[in-house]
């Protein structure tokens, strides 16, 4: 089967799941609008697909997937900002509750980053530098232990996301909480990040 055929046959499952057996939803989805309480800024690597990671349904998870998973800083100067656009949104309009940066292992931005620090940067012409937003992170690290590196990428975006002034006025009310969760494809585990310690635990499997 083609691939595009078999997106096709995939519509048509959604189609048979979400229109035919459980109208209700979309209908209230359409009259009502997305009212999600959670934005998750994932990477856009295919296998990490935040709706089906979490078995979320259709309106529930706002999504922001880039590569790396990365935020950058507050910068307000009139230029193209698709996440921070999107980060408006979700956390202006929809007044969304949490914010998850969702990191994952074998990430290919943070690889290309790590592949530079090892003497042989990607000729790219968006990815370098896009992927320097996390150039500062991991140290020494950033040669040998892209773990590392991936991690340290979350922290540093979580740092980002406390620059935008909306953003931090509501953690700071209490408003919306910031989370920083890393998915081990390997392991099929799920880690937190303790903000206090500065380091990931695993919280899935419990």
């Amino acid at each position: 089967m083609r691939t595009i055929d078999k997106l096709l046959a995939g519509f048509r499952v959604f189609r048979a799941t979400y229109f035919e057996q459980r109208p209700e939803l979309f209908e209230g989805l359409t009259r009502k609008g997305q009212r999600p309480r959670l934005l998750v800024i994932a990477c856009s690597d295919s296998r990490v697909d935040p709706a089906i990671l979490f078995n979320a349904e259709p309106g529930e998870v706002f999504v922001v997937r880039n590569v790396a998973n990365l935020v950058p800083p507050y910068q307000p100067d009139g230029h193209y900002h698709g996440t921070s656009a999107a980060l408006e949104f979700a956390v202006r309009d929809l007044g969304v509750a949490d914010i998850v940066v969702l990191g994952h292992s074998q990430c290919g931005g943070i690889h290309a980053l790590c592949e530079a620090a090892r003497g042989r940067p990607v000729d790219r012409e968006f990815i370098t530098p896009w992927i320097s937003l996390a150039a500062c992170e991991g140290g020494g690290h950033a040669a040998h232990d892209e773990r590392h590196v991936e991690q340290a990428g979350i922290m540093r975006s979580i740092e980002n996301l406390r620059s935008f002034p909306w953003i931090a006025e509501r953690e700071r009310a209490g408003e919306i909480a910031l989370h920083g969760w890393w998915f081990d494809m390997e392991r099929g585990t799920l880690s937190a990040l303790d903000h206090h310690a500065g380091s990931f635990n695993v919280v899935e499997p419990a």
